[in-house]
């Protein structure tokens, strides 16, 4: 019986070792290029070693992949795009196989390996962006007047779809879709001016749609999404900003990592501060930024209340990697519930897409008329108003008591 027993067991451990054994195969590779970045993604049927290093004279970045073959269908390198001008793919001696990304210029290589998710399983993602990365000059305004700027978020993008509807509605889409309408109307608004993360079909990582927002000097920052739930029936819009408990958190990051990268707070760098200074200077803003983040996304939630159903009438809290930015108030906008057929058909409609973005504008309008940041052409409108009302009481008074 003992032998039998081992016999079994020495059998199943063979199979498992066969089985790890087994080679990884490479099933499919995509392109995503965005405007700044490209990224590179290799689909795999299961995690796999790599290496990635860049060669010059031509220029060209290579990933090497270890115990991994060709799916039996094979695979179809897709065409360049971005920076990358042509895929090219072969065995390496040894065993394995070499992906060579054949780039026009200098780039910084930067990769990682994923789990599966509900559209992919496996996979490696290479991400390219240029040696040097441009630089955003502003022009001064004539007038000494600046726009208030606004950064939209359009929620995921390329590989990553999101969440999707019964009907196959990807939440990307429709957040794209609306915040380039939310874009136009900001745009249209006199005094403001619209900046988008992602402007098309690509991701964008979480930390660098913060840093687009700061790199503009955004005085607001929205990112749009649809949510999703298990229970179909679940609806309505919700509007979150930061949680305390991740504010600190983040304030811990960036009081680690400050030496390295000299973060800024209110335009005031850390890394020249010391512990304490450095750390009363960071709640300070974020801080201000959490209420003012409160009172614009207050704003927005009641606008929306006019277009369909709140899921949560007061303003939430939620632990989000984007609404970490220590001196820009930010704001993320569930338009709906994607998972639910009827806000899924909805959402799919531009008309109502328009009224959603509507909606947002008018809640930034108000907050922005409420609260407007000194030397924009905004607080010169804002004055104008206050003024003009003045004028028009003044005026309503004087025709009362002439009357009576």
């Amino acid at each position: 019986m003992r032998s039998a027993l081992r016999s079994t067991a020495l059998l199943l451990l063979l199979a498992s070792a066969t089985a790890q054994a087994e080679p990884v195969m490479l099933q499919d590779i995509r392109l995503w290029a965005s405007p700044d970045s490209t990224r590179v993604v290799l689909d795999l049927s299961a995690p796999a070693g790599f290496s990635l290093f860049s060669l010059g004279d031509p220029e060209r970045v290579v990933i090497d992949l270890d115990d991994t073959s060709l799916a039996p269908m094979g695979v179809a390198t897709p065409p360049g795009a971005g920076f990358v001008s042509a895929v090219r793919l072969g065995a390496r001696e040894g065993g394995g196989l070499r992906v060579v990304l054949d780039v026009g210029a200098k780039v910084e290589p930067k990769s990682f390996l994923t789990p599966p998710n509900e559209a992919y399983g496996h996979r490696l993602v290479v991400d390219l962006a240029p040696a040097q990365a441009p630089r955003i000059v502003k022009a001064v305004p004539r007038d000494g007047l600046r726009d208030v700027v606004i950064a939209i978020d359009a929620g995921h993008g390329g590989e990553d779809p999101g969440a999707v509807g019964k009907a196959g509605t990807r939440e990307k889409t429709v957040a794209l879709a609306v915040a380039r309408k939310l874009a136009e109307r900001i745009n249209a608004e006199a005094g403001m001016r619209a900046v988008l993360t992602r402007d098309g079909d690509y991701f964008v990582p979480f930390r660098d749609r913060i840093k687009r927002a700061r790199d503009h000097q955004a005085d607001l920052f929205i990112s749009i999404h649809a949510d999703a739930f298990v229970n179909r029936s679940v609806r309505g819009s919700s509007v979150h900003v930061l949680s305390t408990r991740r504010a600190s958190s983040e304030a811990a990051r960036i009081l680690a990592d400050r030496e390295n990268a000299a973060d800024l707070i209110g335009g005031v760098s850390l890394d020249d501060k010391t512990d304490v200074l450095a750390s009363v200077l960071l709640d300070l803003s974020q801080n201000a930024s959490i209420s003012a983040s409160r009172e614009a996304a207050a704003r927005v939630l009641a606008e929306l209340d006019g277009v369909g159903q709140l899921k949560k009438s007061d303003v939430q809290h939620a632990s989000l990697i984007v609404l970490t930015s220590p001196d820009v108030p930010s704001m993320l906008v569930e338009t709906a519930y994607i998972s639910n057929p009827d806000e899924e058909k909805r959402l799919r409609d531009p008309a109502h897409q328009a009224r959603l973005a509507g909606a947002i504008q008018k809640g930034v309008r108000r907050y922005f008329y409420d609260n407007p940041p000194p030397g924009t052409r905004v607080a010169m409108l804002a004055a104008r108003a206050r003024q003009g009302e003045k004028v028009a009481t003044r005026a309503g008074v004087a025709a009362t008591v002439g009357g009576t």
